[in-house]
């Protein structure tokens, strides 16, 4: 097959994967396209059951080796798509808006490359997770049985960047992206009627005071921290009711994971401080938990080298990224490396309507993957 023929071949992937969007735990479309794109590459064994819908194509050497694992993820957003591209998202209010389709579609593409050219040594695991964009995705698949049959020396993944020049490389040894959660308190006290409120136990203050004072435990913090409030409800619309429960929502967000938990223990002990002082009961959970994506040296000396070997141009930043990825589930196992593919300086941004990932930078995210595997497997 001809290169230019491949390329079509993986673009058409990629539009009918931005067609047909998915969220979340709801990929079973998804990953059924990538299996059947998958089987005509003849892998050594396709991995199923890697969390719900998570999926892996391995390819064998005839020689003892490093197993490398290159990731791409399945899931889309709850985002309407804006614009009249004719690969438009047919799912109302669902869209690839993050390029997840296009994660898939180059990491396809070094499959492509694999089944005509197999690696001398080791082996080559081409997963496809669920559900990264909640945090829960990489924890599912590492916890799964089958991936016991994995087991990486190496893991590598990408993500496209919008505002950066096409096909250029982003690297940052140490943490890449930032730990996350969404933090909730539940404040409860007791109704009256609002002509008595002074019969019931509003936590309307208390909120307040929370509100406030989460916002401000990072100026306690050294390091990078950030609060951002999210969500606040008090109480229901009804006017003759004094309110008697208020829930409020909050990101936290560090650098460092360790930093993240001295930034979680000080919102638990100001919502108990405040909660005990109004007299009121609380609860705390938490959801989408990210852990930030640590990058490690000998990865990035191996990306590095390859994006220098492809004459490719890098840009080696010195501050993480604000947002979250669940890559860092990988980066706490095993030698890995998350790197930025820039996508275009006036690309939309990420997560908005108009955000279509670009063709263009297909052959360049292919292009890195196969020289990282022809370093570490031939």
């Amino acid at each position: 097959m001809k290169d230019s023929d491949k390329l079509k071949k993986i673009i058409d992937l990629r539009k009918n994967l931005h067609r047909k969007p998915e969220v979340s735990g709801n990929e079973a479309g998804t990953s059924a396209i990538i299996k059947a794109f998958l089987k005509e590459l003849e892998p050594d064994e396709i991995v199923e059951e890697l969390g719900p819908y998570g999926l892996a194509a391995v390819f064998k050497g005839e020689q003892k080796g490093p197993t490398t694992l290159i990731r791409a993820e399945l899931d889309a957003l709850p985002i309407p798509e804006i614009g009249k591209i004719a690969h438009k998202s047919v799912h109302p209010g669902i869209s690839h808006t993050c390029g997840h389709d296009g994660h898939m579609a180059i990491v396809c593409g070094v499959g492509l490359n694999l089944s005509k050219n197999r690696p001398k040594k080791g082996k080559v695991v081409l997963i496809f997770q669920p559900s990264e964009e909640t945090g829960m995705g990489a924890a599912q698949v590492i916890s799964s049985e089958n991936y016991k049959k994995i087991k990486p020396d190496y893991a590598f993944a990408l993500h496209n960047l919008p505002g950066h020049e096409k096909n250029e490389i982003v690297l940052k040894k140490g943490a890449f992206t930032a730990a996350s959660k969404g933090m909730t308190i539940a404040l409860k006290g007791r109704t009256s009627h609002a002509a008595h409120p002074e019969d019931g136990l509003s936590p309307a203050e208390a909120m307040c005071k929370l509100i406030i004072g989460l916002q401000k435990l990072p100026e306690n913090i050294q390091d990078f921290s950030l609060v951002t409030i999210i969500h606040a409800q008090l109480g229901e619309v009804a006017f003759g009711t004094t309110p008697g429960n208020a829930l409020v929502m909050a990101t936290l967000r560090t650098f460092e994971n360790e930093t993240m938990a001295s930034l979680t223990q000080y919102a638990e002990r100001l919502a108990e401080l405040i909660a005990k002082e109004s007299g009121l009961e609380f609860s705390i959970s938490y959801c989408e938990e990210f852990e930030a994506v640590v990058n490690d040296t000998e990865p990035w000396e191996l990306v590095n080298e390859s994006a220098k070997e492809l004459q490719l141009k890098t840009k080696h930043i010195r501050i993480p990224f604000r947002w979250s990825e669940d890559f860092g589930k990988f980066s706490t196992l095993t030698n890995s490396l998350l790197f930025g593919l820039g996508s275009g300086k006036k690309q939309p941004q990420l997560h908005e309507g108009h955000y279509d990932f670009p063709d263009a930078i297909i052959p360049t995210g292919i292009a890195v993957f196969t020289k990282i595997i022809e370093k570490l497997n031939h």
